[in-house]
């Protein structure tokens, strides 16, 4: 829960960062009062020009007596603007603080008294500046923003100002912007006061840009309002996430951690999870499917187990008896024969113990190998050249039915040479003497069938299924017993399904239904 909410919220924190850093939106809010304040300036240094001034010759001057009150009158329709009139030693001829009178002692906070917002509000804005405060800032104009600089007493230099005008008359006096101990944005800009192009004294004009304020607090207001929205919704939709995703994952890691515990068989997987429509309820499925294939593995496992030391056990306890008895006897024929039949047993043993090592590691094999296109044609031709070359007299001849090649299927070639040698073999024990043994094949749509029939007695009803199973054996009355180890059916089928195929047995009847052999069908995606 904890990951989820800080993944969604460090880009909602980004994005309230950036839309806070509001330099732009703020300098063209100060620019556009610079450009007031300057056009207002500008009307006050053309109305003292026309109305203050005294030329003599070619010398102008400033009248106080006129100045004075002619600036007041100018300022009086806003309160919040006080203006500053500098003779051009630098000396102040007039202040629009000290009123008509001219004996009101001018004060650094003359203006009126900044908006309040309350407390809270307050508080917010504090921590406003604080934060932006540590923020590199980008300004069009020379602005200081951090609480501490000057007040309305500020003032340029005026001889040095007036020394730029008169050698460029183009030239505008750069504003100066700041903000003071008392949170009061501050603006001033200076203009000369010029008559018949003699600039007779510099006019300085400062305002409080109480607007900008404003606005900036507007938009961080409703910035903060949308975050809050936006925050509110983060963390209902990251505790939605949490129960929907999180848990259930917790909740699957605790099944498989039962599982691997071995603490229950099936049902390790909680029911409402298995029902969901989603990658979850997919994982869930998938876990739960793996969950029972594994105690069936398991199971198959122990029963394999089982079998092998039951399989085992009989030539043991075959060896074991013909020892004792051999002990016993001392007629030279009966010793001939008791150690034949020990003989036999070995085999069977060593037969026994070669399949089952064949059939055990059969499947960490065929998980780990890569199919390739195999053509079966040569394959079975090359089976029949086998068979024919050792087959002696009365022994069964293969009859191939198969193209001359284009039998491809994917799969893997020594293992489907296994397999089909196991069914000719197979069918090879049950084939009455100079019977045939029927090999064909043919493509039905995106499966290829490989049929293997032979002319023998068939399958015992209700056994179609069960001669596949391990160590089942259904033998020619006349074969020597331990001859096969039932698992070559058992292999056969295991490795055919590996390759996502099919192995399935019948019996070929006649037109009366009489049993006249048996079939069995391998049935191989083509590849």
């Amino acid at each position: 829960m904890r990951r989820i909410l800080l993944v969604n919220l460090v880009p909602l924190a980004l994005l309230l960062a950036a839309l806070l850093y509001l330099d732009q939106y703020q300098n063209g809010l100060l620019e556009a009062e610079v450009q007031a304040l300057r056009e207002q300036a500008r009307v006050y240094a053309g109305a003292l020009a026309e109305s203050a001034v005294r030329v003599q010759g070619t010398h102008a001057q400033i009248i106080p007596e006129i100045a004075r009150p002619l600036l007041w009158r100018l300022t009086e329709p806003t309160p919040d603007a006080q203006a500053r009139l500098y003779a051009p030693d630098g000396t102040v001829i007039a202040d629009s603080a000290l009123g008509l009178s001219g004996r009101a002692a001018g004060h650094p906070e003359s203006l009126p008294p900044p908006i309040a917002h309350g407390p809270i509000l307050a508080a917010i804005g504090w921590a406003y500046d604080r934060l932006l405060a540590l923020l590199p800032h980008q300004t069009a104009s020379p602005v200081d923003l951090s609480p501490g600089g000057a007040g309305v007493e500020w003032q340029p230099n005026v001889k040095e100002e007036l020394r730029l005008s008169s050698s460029d008359r183009s030239r505008e006096m750069p504003p100066y912007i700041r903000r003071t101990r008392g949170n009061r944005l501050l603006v001033t800009v200076a203009e000369p006061v010029q008559r018949d192009k003699q600039t007779v004294g510099i006019i300085l004009l400062t305002r409080e840009a109480r607007e900008v304020d404003a606005s900036l607090f507007a938009v961080r207001m409703s910035i903060l309002g949308l975050f809050a929205l936006a925050l509110a919704l983060t963390v209902l939709l990251s505790w939605y996430m949490s129960l929907t995703i999180a848990r259930p994952i917790l909740e699957l890691a605790g099944a498989a951690a039962e599982m691997r515990e071995a603490e229950g068989r099936t049902g390790s997987v909680p029911r409402a999870l298995l029902v969901r429509h989603d990658e979850i309820g997919a994982l869930a499925v998938a876990l739960a499917d793996s969950e029972v294939a594994l105690w069936q593995r398991m199971d198959a496992i122990e029963r394999f187990a089982a079998d092998v030391a039951h399989e085992i056990k009989n030539p043991l306890s075959s060896i074991r008896s013909a020892i004792e008895t051999l002990r016993r006897l001392e007629d030279p024929a009966r010793h001939k024969q008791l150690l034949a039949i020990m003989a036999d047993d070995v085999t069977r043993l060593n037969r026994l113990i070669t399949d089952v090592s064949d059939a055990s590691r059969l499947d960490a094999e065929l998980s780990r190998v890569v199919t390739e296109r195999v053509d079966l044609a040569p394959m079975l031709r090359m089976l029949k050249e086998l068979q024919d070359a050792t087959r002696g007299a009365g022994d069964p001849q293969i009859v191939l039915q198969v193209p001359g090649t284009g039998l491809y299927v994917r799969g893997v070639e020594d293992r489907l040479v296994q397999v089909f040698r196991n069914l000719i073999g197979n069918a090879e024990s049950f084939s009455p003497p100079d019977g045939r043994i029927t090999v064909a094949a043919r493509q039905s749509g995106e499966w290829l069938d490989v049929t293997v029939e032979d002319e023998g007695p068939g399958i015992p009803e209700g056994k179609l299924e069960q001669i596949f199973d391990r160590f089942y054996s259904e033998r020619p009355r006349d074969e020597r017993f331990g001859q096969h180890s039932g698992l070559g059916l058992a292999i056969s089928r295991q490795i055919v399904e590996a390759l996502r195929g099919k192995l399935t047995a019948e019996n070929i009847r006649d037109d009366a239904g009489a049993v006249r052999g048996a079939r069995f069908i391998v049935r191989l995606p083509v590849g």
